[in-house]
């Protein structure tokens, strides 16, 4: 039941990251790129506090995944605020979510994984949610090309982190390093002057449901395992839907709802125990 219900408040994190950012960017009551550096400074704030009160001082989880984990956190953040400028939220997260799987589908075939026959065949299906979604009509084709950026990041970074043996550390650090690479292509871009809105939207998004939430989630992942994970994140692109429509008055056409079936489906089955042929990867 306490996994059950970390994992809940985790997915409701990730999906009140897609409402927030859009709640923020897409009125103007802040820039995108302001909204990414203001929500990771916030986040690596929160959580370089939080592992000095509880290690006393600031402990180095290690140098494993640090890399991808840092790059693929950046890609994510820079993706993610830049996308929320023509998405709504329940577009962007299942955007996000679907590119997020096949990404970690990629890294299984890199690593050499034996790939179930069903596992392709939901792959298969969530691709064909995602074409339906870049379908014309639906978004432009740059706001949706940022969000697959952002997904790929994001798969990059759970699967770094899926090794992570100190999980509030490894996110922290995460957050710091991360700095350095996307504050200067804020300072670049021109730092606009944001609202009281903007910016209390973006600190709470960084410190709570990204630093907060990102470290529980490097924390129950473990305990969840690849396929458990999958299954939980089903949830956030309807929750974000939900949130969208309810705090922003964006109503899902019906497009929305056939890709969310062939993505989500498809994840459903490529997670699903499963008894018959496997394909292992050659290369």
């Amino acid at each position: 039941m306490r996994l059950f219900l970390l994992t809940a408040l985790t997915m409701l994190a990730f999906a009140a990251n897609s409402v927030l950012n859009r709640w923020a960017v897409g009125p103007g009551h802040i820039g995108a790129v302001e909204f990414a550096m203001v929500r990771l400074l916030a986040g690596a704030l929160i959580l370089a506090v939080l592992v000095w009160w509880q290690r006393g001082g600031l402990a180095w989880p290690g140098k494993r995944g640090r890399v991808s984990g840092v790059l693929g956190l950046s890609a994510y953040l820079i993706g993610f605020s830049l996308a929320y400028r023509g998405l709504d939220a329940g577009t962007g997260a299942l955007m996000l979510f679907g590119t997020v799987q096949v990404t970690m589908f990629a890294g299984a075939l890199l690593s050499r994984e034996l790939v179930p026959g069903r596992r392709w065949l939901g792959a298969a299906m969530a691709l064909a949610g995602l074409a339906l979604i870049a379908a014309p009509g639906t978004a432009g084709p740059v706001p949706l090309a940022l969000m697959a950026v952002a997904g790929l990041g994001w798969g990059i970074y759970s699967l770094a982190g899926r090794g992570a043996t100190d999980p509030l550390a490894a996110t922290a650090w995460n957050f710091v390093l991360s700095v350095p690479l996307v504050l200067p292509l804020g300072l670049m871009s021109g730092v606009a002057a944001p609202d009281a809105v903007g910016v209390a939207l973006a600190v709470v998004s960084g410190a709570v449901t990204s630093g907060l939430g990102y470290a529980l989630w490097y924390r129950v992942l473990p305990q969840l395992g690849a396929a458990r994970a999958a299954v939980a994140q089903l949830s956030v692109p309807v929750i974000a839907a939900l949130g969208g429509a309810v705090l922003l008055a964006e109503l899902p056409v019906p497009r929305f709802w056939l890709a969310t079936v062939l993505v989500l489906g498809g994840v459903a089955l490529a997670s699903l125990p499963y008894k018959g042929f496997t394909i292992r990867s050659t290369k």
